[in-house]
């Protein structure tokens, strides 16, 4: 170990002295009353050392207030080099900063969002891409375009896809573009088998309606069918009282609302009333003296005792 490491590694008298300086720079840099107790130094070189003082503003709590003073060489002024605000070891900080496309979640896209669909998504894979048409969907060959070079023919350059004008009838192009396929990019393998798994963990057979249920939506008169591979498992429910209404669900996936459920079963006939309250019982409305508990005769025992 050589002397100039030993003595970066010891601090400076002076520097370690200025705990007044640091503190005062410390104090001009923060809010009043948030800097704390001296913590400590450390020796950052030959005659320069970092004093740090504790941080007592709200949201920081163990981060540090760092002041590195230093002093030139033979001289006994020590000059304040830096102040920051540092995080302790056991400092409270921001989590880790994730990419906004890591953070998007199914359901965030709101009214008047864009969201950016990147060149290399998995999901998608290159449409139209001109079979018919040498690579790199060259307008022309090696041999015609010599040709139309010898010929002083004008020839616009880019795909057929570029072009301003509609291909000629009879290429895959022009077929294309009839059909309606003509898109720059449609669903991967990978991007079919993502949406399947997605639909199928939300309508598909391991979910609690569908284990209750009658019957599964491949019989049901309710599911309209959809297209492309995708058809071949899923459909969407067209039944107002289904849970799945308006979804995309599986094929083994069932509910209640099954169009060939069993027929509604009857409801059950009450139970006889204990009082009859459809007959009228007829009372008179000038009863007999006799017709109550208390004979009509005076009885002088009971007289005694305050019966009428």
């Amino acid at each position: 170990m050589s002397a100039a490491t030993t003595r970066s590694r010891t601090p400076d008298r002076l520097c370690a002295e200025a705990v007044d300086l640091a503190r005062a720079a410390a104090e001009e840099a923060a809010a009043p009353g948030v800097v704390g107790e001296h913590e400590g130094l450390v020796s950052e070189g030959d005659r320069v050392v970092t004093h740090f003082f504790g941080c007592k503003e709200p949201g920081y709590r163990g981060w540090r207030w760092a002041v590195t003073v230093a002093r030139a060489s033979r001289a006994k002024i020590v000059t304040v080099d830096e102040t920051v605000l540092l995080p302790g070891a056991d400092a409270v900080l921001a989590p880790e900063w994730v990419p906004w496309s890591e953070r998007l979640r199914p359901g965030d896209l709101g009214p008047g969002d864009l969201l950016p669909t990147a060149a290399d998504d998995p999901r998608l894979e290159p449409g139209y891409t001109g079979a018919d048409e040498p690579p790199p969907n060259s307008v022309l060959t090696e041999d015609l375009a010599a040709l139309a070079e010898a010929e002083d023919a004008e020839v616009t350059g880019g795909s057929p896809a570029e072009q301003p004008v509609a291909p000629s009838r009879g290429s895959i192009a022009a077929v294309a573009e009839e059909l309606g396929l003509r898109r720059a990019r449609v669903l991967s393998r990978y991007g079919l088998q993502s949406a399947a798994a997605r639909w199928e963990q939300a309508f598909g057979p391991n979910t609690p309606t569908a284990r209750a249920a009658p019957a599964s939506c491949e019989s049901c008169g309710f599911l309209v069918p959809i297209g492309g591979s995708l058809g071949q498992a899923f459909g969407v429910c067209a039944n107002e009282f289904s849970p799945a209404d308006g979804h995309v669900v599986s094929l083994a996936y069932g509910c209640g609302g099954h169009s060939e459920a069993a027929v509604m079963p009857k409801p059950p006939q009450p139970a006889p009333p204990v009082i009859d309250e459809t007959r009228v019982d007829p009372f008179p409305l000038r009863p007999s003296p006799d017709s109550g508990s208390v004979p009509a005769t005076e009885d002088t025992s009971s007289a005694e005792l305050g019966h009428a």
